[in-house]
């Protein structure tokens, strides 16, 4: 079976109950349905081929007699214990014509019927001659007509047969197809909830495209294997074990040459697998290649168009598509050549052994018509299965790749979402000695240590791959580190649960990220408790409740994907808002004023004053001047801190930072801060990682 197997099995063992239901009513219809050969087998022998079963006179008229040259007849097999029966008598069947023949037919074999004279040819050349009288048409139905009422109520009986096998077909199709939709709806919902669960860096190596069609394609083939496959594959397992029993029932000689049937199934599935499942896996990781590039080409249609790199762009697409194609083609000529035609090819060559085996004059002392009859409707039955298993083949191996591309995903180690909550921190932060890397031995921090005391205000500024913002990332958690030690109100934060440890922190990025939804949505993230009063208070503090509520809707006004629609500045002062309505204990600002244009700039200043009081927050800053009050600056230098202390103190060291700093200005400012104005400090929101 294989872990992948074995993993849909439980997903399958969730909803167990109305799978088996559903089996329950498969066997039903495959058994329901295989009574109607058998009933046409009788019908044929017993009611249409029975005429000549051999008659005897009976004195008077009664149930099944017929009336015939002045005397009574009966079916020798329809002779009641009461009926006295007399002479015996033969219906015989030439052609197309029917004789009678008085007495019975000691001798069968080829007929010939010349001159009211019969003769019999058996098969070892042996005849015999019998005087035979022609019958009428109308003598011909009247030897007929008792049987009509059982051929009526045997038809009557198949009908029935096959409107019930079709009510069962309908309970299990609609059953197993519910519960395959089932499955894969809490598939889904496994997969996305535990992509919440996965940590920052797993996205790191991963493009958001492959995530997406994991989620999607992968989940919807996995979707046919349940509806689809697998409902052909019980279906044609059951009805090819019931027809085998048939047809054992039926005639054992035929039915062994049908058994070959099975291996040849099995060997011709791990032929296929063998071969598709190659095919199959790099056709799904080229279709998730593509979806990526179709992703990041949509987020970077600025800049493709802007440096008109639309043909390239077309050129690296065609390149993946054509991929894509080659390999599907391959599948495809793999798919035809294993197709349903070749099973119908062997069908047809089971029947040409089967005629070739009874040919001949021997055939109806063989085997009677009924159950030849019997034997080609039970293989035509048995066929449908198997093409339908065949058929699906192709759905399998995409579905069982697919299944282990989600597994793959599944199995990553993430975080469980922590309940509860947790009271306020004071927001004390420490790093001690901390060192990190994110690739083996690729320190990117090495020996950090610093204590911002609550309240503070700690700029951290250095070049572009200093590490300012591992030194955030690291706080939130979205990494974990294994050398050094950062605590939060003195409690090592590994030891507090990511949920919770971000239940109080905020964060203010320099492209602030809007979901799909309004302004009031986007600001309280359907945080439970959040009333639209505060809401409205944490717009009034940033000052922007006045320039939202001149949109259309107000705070209901529809936000797009990443608010497209609004200005960066607008954006923003809504990432802010968010912050500063979610009071966090700790407050990270990345750069939040970047793109704000001087003028909201101004707007924001004064609320950051009021935002920054009671938190300790964090400010990574490139110009400056934004940060000349912060209680600590801390100049990174490849992943050091190189220099540590307030504006004047650092100036008047006359290092890194005032070397920063005069670049900046242009001119050698005064140490003593005379000039300098509120720290920047951005409104973040919580993360509900």
């Amino acid at each position: 079976m294989g872990l992948t197997g074995k993993k849909l099995f439980q997903y399958a063992l969730i909803f167990k109950r109305p799978i088996l239901f559903a089996l329950l009513l498969l066997a039903l219809a495959v058994s329901t349905e295989l009574l109607g050969p058998y009933i046409a087998k009788t019908m044929i022998d017993q009611n249409i081929e029975g005429i000549e079963k051999g008659w005897r006179e009976v004195p008077a008229n009664g149930p099944n007699a017929v009336y015939y040259d002045g005397k009574w007849y009966k079916r020798a097999d329809r002779i009641a214990p009461g009926d006295r029966p007399g002479a015996s008598a033969s219906v015989l069947q030439v052609g197309r014509s029917y004789y009678w023949l008085s007495g019975t037919l000691p001798l069968d074999g080829k007929r010939e019927v010349e001159g009211g004279k019969l003769t019999i040819t058996a098969a070892d050349g042996q005849t015999a001659e019998y005087t035979v009288k022609p019958l009428s048409r109308s003598e011909v139905y009247g030897f007929y007509k008792p049987e009509i009422p059982r051929l009526l109520m045997m038809a009557g009986a198949y009908f029935a047969l096959l409107a019930l096998a079709a009510c069962f077909t309908y309970g299990q199709r609609l059953l197993l197809q519910t519960s395959a939709n089932r499955i894969v709806q809490r598939m889904r919902e496994d997969v996305f909830a535990h992509i919440q669960r996965l940590p920052v860096g797993y996205f790191d190596n991963l493009p958001a495209g492959k995530v997406v069609s994991r989620v999607t394609n992968d989940t919807e083939a996995v979707r046919e294997l349940f509806v689809a496959v697998l409902a052909n594959f019980f279906a044609g397992i059951i009805y090819i074990a019931a027809t085998m029993g048939a047809l054992f029932l039926l005639d054992t000689k035929l039915a062994l040459i049908a058994l070959p049937l099975l291996p040849l199934l099995v060997v011709w599935i791990v032929v296929y697998r063998r071969f598709a499942g190659k095919y199959n896996t790099v056709i799904r990781s080229k279709l998730s290649d593509i979806n990526a590039m179709i992703n990041e080409s949509i987020q970077g249609m600025p800049i493709i168009q802007a440096f008109r790199r639309q043909k390239s762009t077309a050129k690296e697409f065609d390149e993946l598509n054509e991929e894509f194609f080659s390999y599907q083609s391959k599948l495809l000529s793999l798919n035809s050549l294993t197709s349903h035609n070749l099973v119908n090819v062997i069908r047809n060559i089971i029947f040409i052994i089967v005629l070739w085996m009874f040919w001949g004059d021997s055939l109806e002392a063989v085997v009677s018509v009924g159950v030849l009859y019997a034997f080609i409707e039970y293989m035509n039955r048995m066929f449908q299965p198997i093409v339908g298993i065949v058929n699906q083949l192709a759905n399998l191996e995409t579905a069982r790749v697919s299944a282990g591309r989600v597994f793959e995903l599944l199995d990553q180690p993430g975080t469980d979402v922590t309940s509860g909550t947790m009271p306020r921190y004071r927001g004390e932060v420490a790093f001690e000695n901390v060192s990190f890397a994110y690739n083996n031995n690729d320190y990117v921090l090495r020996d950090i240590s610093f204590h911002a005391r609550q309240g503070e205000t700690v700029a951290l500024v250095g070049h572009t791959g200093s590490g300012k913002s591992s030194v955030l990332n690291l706080l939130f958690r979205f990494y974990d580190i294994e050398e050094g030690r950062i605590t939060v109100d003195g409690k090592d934060i590994r030891d507090i649960p990511k949920q919770l440890l971000r239940q109080h922190m905020g964060i203010v990025l320099q492209d602030p990220f809007l979901f799909t939804g309004t302004i009031a949505s986007n600001i309280s993230l359907d945080t439970p408790g959040m009333t639209r009063e505060r809401i409205e208070q944490a717009l009034r503090d940033v000052g922007a409740y006045d320039m939202f509520m001149a949109l259309p809707g107000g705070l209901d006004h529809p936000v797009i994907e990443k608010g497209s629609t609004l200005s960066a500045g607008q954006r923003q002062l809504i990432s802010f808002a968010r912050a500063l309505a979610h009071d966090p204990a700790i407050l990270i600002l990345d750069e939040a004023t970047a793109s704000i244009d001087t003028e909201t700039e101004a707007v924001i200043q004064a609320a950051l004053d009021v935002l920054k009081k009671g938190r300790t927050t964090f400010v990574i800053a490139h110009r400056l001047s934004t940060i000349r009050a912060a209680d600590q600056i801390l100049v990174l230098d490849r992943g050091r801190i190189v220099e540590s202390g307030n504006h004047d103190t650092l100036m008047l060291r006359g290092g890194k930072y005032y070397a920063m700093y005069q670049l900046q200005s242009g001119v050698s400012p005064s140490p003593s801060g005379s000039g300098s104005g509120s720290a920047t400090a951005p409104i973040p929101v919580p993360s509900t990682t």
